[in-house]
């Protein structure tokens, strides 16, 4: 039986790598992007469907799941994926930190909106978060960032990739799905392309300084088709190796409790 994965932010980098190699291994790849011509472009290319979504409006997430459900009896794999940073403070179409809403609040829509397709279908959920993880502070009275300075938008990053984290492992409490977030490695890929930072090291090396994103998209694929998750749903990878390190609030029961509950609140859940 064939298999299906709903891979988001896969009309480029890792996405698009990711989306390729399960496509050549059989499976049928919902790819989700915000850019029409590169999401076609790459489902044309590895046989599969683009969904367009634009994760500064919520209720392009309320219609991609509705959109999802409605094409896919069964769902295997989901792979929030989309995400970035964002080096501009603004405030989404929803009224939320931008930040926040691309990296978590969108992704943790989506996922409760596929959730009862997921759970009859025995799904796993895959998500990726990043090592900068370590700087961030998910503060319940603050998900909006109001009461702390910007910096540029990379400390907010790290922030929404801690709740990435946090998230996974209250999914997998509360469901039972196998779930895991991982780092995929600094890719030199698009990301950040924004930030000053980020165009600087362009400048000096140009194709950047990371890895390529055919081996940033190795553990999403793995992960994905369950040859690399032999530790337990929750679990955070670095790369290709299980317990990744992370902030010490990762491991608050209560925090992802309540950001779950202050998430719900957030979305209209």
């Amino acid at each position: 039986m064939t298999k299906t994965i709903v891979l988001t932010g896969a009309s480029s980098g890792i996405g698009a790598v990711a989306a390729g190699r399960l496509a050549d291994e059989g499976w049928e790849v919902a790819v989700v992007g915000r850019n029409p011509e590169r999401t076609a472009s790459v489902a044309a290319s590895v046989g599969g469907t683009p969904f367009i979504a634009d994760y500064d409006r919520l209720d392009d997430v309320r219609a991609l799941a509705t959109a999802l459900l409605d094409r896919y009896p069964r769902i295997d794999v989901l792979a929030n994926n989309a995400g970035g940073l964002i080096s501009e403070k603004g405030v989404t179409a929803d009224g939320h930190e931008r930040t926040i809403q691309h990296n978590h609040l969108a992704p943790f829509l989506l996922t409760n909106l596929l959730l009862p397709r997921l759970l009859e279908s025995g799904a796993r959920v895959v998500s990726t978060s990043s090592l900068m993880n370590l700087v961030g502070d998910v503060r319940l009275d603050d998900m909006e960032w109001t009461k702390r300075p910007w910096f540029g938008g990379w400390r907010a990053y790290g922030t929404s990739k801690l709740a990435t984290v946090l998230f996974t492992r209250e999914l997998a409490k509360r469901t039972g799905l196998d779930a895991y977030s991982f780092h995929p490695g600094y890719v030199s890929t698009g990301f950040g392309a924004q930030d000053r930072l980020m165009r600087v090291s362009q400048a000096i090396k140009p194709g950047g300084f990371g890895i390529p994103a055919t081996q940033g998209a190795e553990p999403l694929v793995l992960l994905a088709t369950g040859a690399g998750s032999p530790a337990p749903s929750g679990t955070y990878y670095d790369q290709l190796k299980p317990f990744g390190r992370t902030r010490k609030q990762a491991d608050d029961t209560d925090l992802a409790a309540g950001l779950w509950i202050k998430s719900g609140q957030l979305v209209g859940l």
